[in-house]
């Protein structure tokens, strides 16, 4: 059964698509957290960041790179947060790995 991410790479729901390569998309979450939040995620099915190995590190810095273009193209680069979830534990409700780009207010430095 393929994740809701999948279903999104693969055009079998809508998203609203920010970015896209052979690598990675980067769509708008539908539920918000902060008034920008942007998901960026794998297009390899990797289903968290525990199960990355070394050939895969090229996505950590694809990721990171378009994560600080689109904090500058949505006027969050003074203060943007990038989180990724490992586990059911930490909030992880999708195993695919993605991770979060949020900004536009100012966000809680309390860890959970």
């Amino acid at each position: 059964m393929s994740t809701i991410f999948e279903q999104i790479i693969e055009r079998k729901l809508p998203s609203e698509v920010l970015f896209e390569d052979e690598d990675i998309i980067c769509i708008h979450d539908k539920f918000p957290q902060a008034p920008v939040h942007i998901l960026l995620i794998t297009k390899k099915v990797i289903p968290s960041i525990d199960k990355l190995t070394k050939e895969d590190a090229y996505l950590l810095t694809k990721i990171f790179v378009k994560a600080k273009e689109l904090a500058l193209e949505h006027k969050i680069e003074d203060g943007y947060r990038i989180l990724t979830n490992h586990g059911s534990s930490a909030g992880q409700t999708v195993p695919h790995l993605h991770f979060h780009l949020l900004g536009g207010k100012v966000l809680s430095s309390k860890g959970g």
